[in-house]
């Protein structure tokens, strides 16, 4: 039988509880956890059954009822509030599958993605969120890890051995970023770990944000603004002219996806594309150089769009930026890292280079507060991925992926993981 809070819960579905209310809720929950035997010790342990009980410990048909009704609401109020497996709280067997049909695949999750996808996978799997949970990360783990099939990550979540270590059961991982460094593929190759990602449904965005970026910086946009918001047109006149985008030499660097979609639209613009690759396309109309620096030398934009490697750590370094000269930009959609930072605030301080358009930083989110005073310089959140079209269609790829592993099927967008 559920409790007076509980059904208040269940019929205002849309709101959210007031502390009061959620307060009254877990004393309820842990006043039956306490009547069934299993009691939480200190931060969240399981406490053993009390010997003279003959209950079975996994099967508590009250706090079951009230776990479940509240699911059904969208409230995360669950056993991991508690540190406790799900086992522990409800009905197991053929009992549990008729009282609440088949169970939901386990995806673990270990931060927060967007809303929009948090919703869409929340209504198709059960969802492991440590962040909601009061009991320590490491004990987290440790209560789900046997069950845990399946993890989903962000690009700025890393994935390395210590957490495979803490996963023995994973079989597969799919990350919501199309590039996959911050994940250790020759270790999941190692275990048997299948890995997923977004594969191309970034790349018309991105490449419409670079050159929006490129734009920014030329025609000076954001900083135009800036002058007019501070009042300054009246009183200082007009301000300082830009560059325009048509006829410049353009240097990419990653000619993949993202990159050809930027050198077509950058091409309608009327500027004469080069680029560097790991090999030439012979398919391709563009100049192909076989250096970042000689690039760099007959260009006056370069545009970093490729994968972050261990061959492409820095790639763009102090002498790239020398070649590229005092007047030219860099514009970087890839990965932060693909470009010394230190060397690139310096250069800009020094004028050694004419600006730049960053969405993507070595150590973000923490930016070179050098960059924050400067007009030729335009900074932006790792943003360029995100539009409300892409969040949709994010969604559907996510839980295909999910679909088909769980499922047995071929994943959509697997990633080549190499020994």
């Amino acid at each position: 039988m559920l409790s007076k809070a509980t059904r208040q819960l269940i019929e205002r579905p849309g709101e959210v509880a007031s502390g009061r209310l959620q307060c009254c809720l877990g004393v309820a929950i842990f006043r039956l956890l306490m009547r069934s035997g299993v009691g939480t010790g200190g931060r969240g342990d399981p406490v053993p059954p009390r010997p003279r009980s003959t209950r079975n410990p996994t099967r508590f048909p009250a706090l079951s009822t009230t776990i479940c009704a509240l699911e059904k609401t969208g409230h995360s109020l669950s056993s991991d509030m508690f540190g406790l497996p799900r086992s522990h709280l409800m009905a197991s067997g053929s009992e549990s599958q008729g009282r609440r049909g088949t169970e939901r695949p386990q995806v673990l999750l270990l931060r927060r993605p967007l809303s929009v996808l948090h919703e869409a996978l929340s209504a198709r799997f059960q969802l492991l969120r440590p962040w909601e949970s009061p009991v320590p990360f490491d004990r987290f783990l440790a209560a789900h890890a046997a069950g845990v099939r399946a993890l989903l990550v962000t690009g700025l979540t890393p994935v390395d051995g210590p957490l495979l270590d803490a996963l023995p059961a994973l079989r597969f991982i799919v990350t919501t970023s199309s590039g996959v460094n911050h994940i250790d593929l020759a270790e999941c190759a190692r275990r048997g770990i299948a890995v997923a990602n977004a594969g191309t449904i970034f790349s018309l965005d991105v490449a419409e944000y670079a050159v929006g970026l490129l734009i920014d910086v030329l025609r000076r946009v954001s900083a135009s603004d800036r002058y007019v918001r501070r009042g300054l047109w009246p009183r200082a006149g007009d301000y300082p002219l830009g560059s325009k985008l048509g006829s410049k030499r353009v240097g990419i660097v990653g000619l993949g996806s993202i990159g050809s979609e930027i050198a077509k639209r950058l091409e309608a613009f009327g500027c004469s594309i080069s680029y560097f690759s790991r090999s030439r396309k012979p398919q391709v109309p563009y100049t192909y150089f076989p250096s970042v620096g000689d690039l760099a030398a007959e260009s006056n934009v370069l545009v970093l769009s490729c994968a972050l490697t261990k061959e492409t750590y820095h790639i763009i370094n102090r002498d790239v930026m020398s070649a590229l000269g005092k007047d030219g930009i860099i514009i970087n959609v890839g990965r932060g890292a693909l470009v010394d930072e230190a060397e690139l605030v310096k250069h800009l301080m020094q004028g050694e280079i004419g600006g730049a358009g960053l969405d993507v930083f070595e150590h973000e989110p923490a930016v070179p507060e050098e960059l924050f005073c400067m007009d030729n310089v335009v900074l932006s959140a790792h943003f360029a991925v995100h539009t409300l079209e892409m969040s949709s269609e994010l969604c559907q790829l996510m839980i295909a992926n999910l679909n088909a592993f769980f499922s047995d099927r071929p994943l959509l967008t697997p990633v080549l993981v190499r020994t």
